[in-house]
């Protein structure tokens, strides 16, 4: 096989990480004006990908002030007798935690990245996905934008924070739950206490 074959065929099986991001304020801002939105973009795999404010040393960028210069690196590497390009993401904030999977991380902290992970920074989620292939040399990477964020898709969320059912009302104890009974005709309350 010549070297360009061998080339073409690698090509075809590229690692792709897509990085699916949710902001709360996303419709009413530009934030993800600099990132190359629904596009397959190839990286060296001795390269990091960084991820901050900075559009002159990052790989991409976020038009978001509260996002630090440096937010975060994405590094391959891979394992002794494994053919998988696995990754690992690392901290540059020197302002904020990073947290992975709800495992905090400070300043220059870093942790592998499993094949499917929740990031959070600021009022930022990004889940990222691996999807493995057989390059060596090279990985993808694509964005999208998620309309929910995906803590609530994956039903993943912070520690110690218990979602709270929404009833409209400032006062929601359980006796006045009970007063005013169901908001809408499908709706039904099911609490005995």
């Amino acid at each position: 096989m010549s070297v360009s074959q061998t080339l073409e065929t690698e090509e075809d099986f590229l690692t792709c990480l897509r990085i699916k991001f949710y902001h709360p304020q996303q419709n009413c801002k530009g934030l993800y004006d600099l990132l190359p939105l629904g596009s397959r973009r190839t990286h060296s795999a001795d390269d990091l990908l960084r991820l901050g404010r900075d559009a002159q040393t990052c790989s991409y960028g976020l038009v978001d002030p509260r996002v630090s210069r440096k937010q975060l690196a994405i590094y391959a590497y891979r394992s002794p007798n494994s053919p998988e390009m696995l990754f690992t993401i690392q901290n540059q904030s020197q302002r904020g935690k990073l947290s992975v999977n709800g495992s905090a991380l400070g300043y220059l902290e870093r942790t592998d990245l499993s094949d499917k992970a929740l990031i959070r920074f600021l009022e930022y989620e990004m889940l990222i996905i691996r999807e493995s292939g057989e390059a060596k040399s090279s990985f993808e990477v694509e964005f999208e934008v998620m309309p929910v964020p995906p803590s609530r898709e994956t039903c993943t969320f912070e520690t110690g924070v218990r979602p709270i059912m929404d009833t409209g009302l400032m006062n929601n104890s359980p006796a006045m739950l009970r007063d005013i009974g169901p908001q809408e005709s499908d709706e039904t309350l099911s609490c005995s206490y």
